[in-house]
């Protein structure tokens, strides 16, 4: 402690007795040479006392898993002017393959003193991923909300979209429609939310009387690429409905059919999921369900605000009902 008060009285020019003023929040010292003390303390790499953590800038990191799928960079948007609506200036950390990873983002984030942090998707969605740097963050209890389904016992509030009405909504759909082979693109075997779509989906198709072959569900990462090649072998099984779990798995899908030279809705429906930006522009356009991302993010907002000025949150999740947008790309079957 004496080493720290006198290597940040040095440099900034001022007297031990007056950093500790500033550390220990006592009243007699200019705000100039307060901002000074503060600065020098983040420059010189010691962390500043609990009770002045939040007043760097009110920073918040907004913590994104990729840009590419259009839904992230809709929920940061609306994230980030909630945040700036309420004095909170985001922070963007993006993960890219072979990039900075999410525990790294979490460790600079502390360094900035962040007065808190938004995951709008991550590696607490993934069952088998390492979650030992959430730790970081009950450590320093920082206050943390989390988007969409999780990992059990992390601690965090959850603002997510009812994975087992959307996956119900879809079946419902196809079931209306005739649709008796109905399959899945889902995430990763660990992803959380894909495996509450797909165990809906299958009470839902139980409930309906309609039998749901294993070899009916595939697992591929949340791209165009993926949902295509996971959609190449459910056509080749004879399905005539696919539901996706995102929008961009589901233009593979469609992409899938086509190569195969089939139609999509005549020989397939597909259904997406999120209603990212553009999916009433594609060819057909992509029936979906919609995610509520407007009152998701500003409850995540609420969530993170609260938290901050001192509010008790509990880690429980709040669920938000998504709905079904029929477009062009689900028909009645023909087979």
């Amino acid at each position: 402690m004496t080493r720290r008060l006198a290597e940040v009285a040095r440099k900034v020019g001022v007297s031990e007795a007056t950093v500790s003023r500033v550390l220990n929040g006592k009243p007699g010292v200019s705000e100039s040479t307060r901002t000074a003390v503060l600065t020098a303390l983040d420059v010189l790499g010691y962390e500043r006392p609990t009770q002045l953590r939040g007043e760097r800038a009110r920073l918040v990191g907004l913590v994104l898993p990729e840009l590419q799928n259009p839904i992230f960079p809709a929920f940061g948007e609306i994230i980030g002017n909630g945040l700036a609506q309420q004095g909170f200036t985001p922070v963007l950390c993006t993960r890219t393959a072979g990039g900075v990873s999410e525990a790294d983002y979490i460790e600079l984030l502390l360094q900035q003193h962040v007065s808190g942090v938004v995951f709008a998707g991550g590696l607490y969605a993934q069952a088998d991923a390492g979650h030992d740097h959430y730790g970081r963050l009950t450590e320093r209890n920082l206050p943390t909300v989390l988007i969409n389904a999780a990992i059990e016992h992390l601690g965090f509030p959850r603002v997510s979209c009812d994975d087992a009405v959307a996956a119900e909504q879809a079946l419902t759909h196809l079931a209306s429609l005739g649709h008796t082979k109905v399959g899945m693109v889902l995430g990763p075997n660990d992803h959380v939310p894909s495996r509450r779509k797909q165990d809906a989906f299958q009470a839902a198709a139980k409930a309906a009387g309609i039998d749901v072959r294993p070899d009916w569900f595939e697992h591929a990462m949340f791209s165009l690429e993926g949902g295509q090649a996971a959609a190449a072998r459910l056509v080749k099984r004879g399905i005539t409905g696919i539901v996706c779990a995102s929008d961009p798995q589901a233009l593979g899908a469609i992409r899938a059919v086509r190569r195969q030279g089939l139609s999509v809705p005549q020989d397939v429906s597909v259904i997406g999921y999120d209603d990212s930006a553009f999916m009433n522009c594609v060819d057909p356009p992509l029936t979906t369900i919609r995610q509520p991302i407007e009152a998701m993010g500003r409850a995540a907002v609420d969530l993170l605000t609260m938290q901050i000025n001192g509010a008790s949150v509990t880690d429980e999740e709040l669920l938000f009902e998504p709905e079904l947008v029929v477009r062009g790309s689900t028909a009645p079957s023909s087979r």
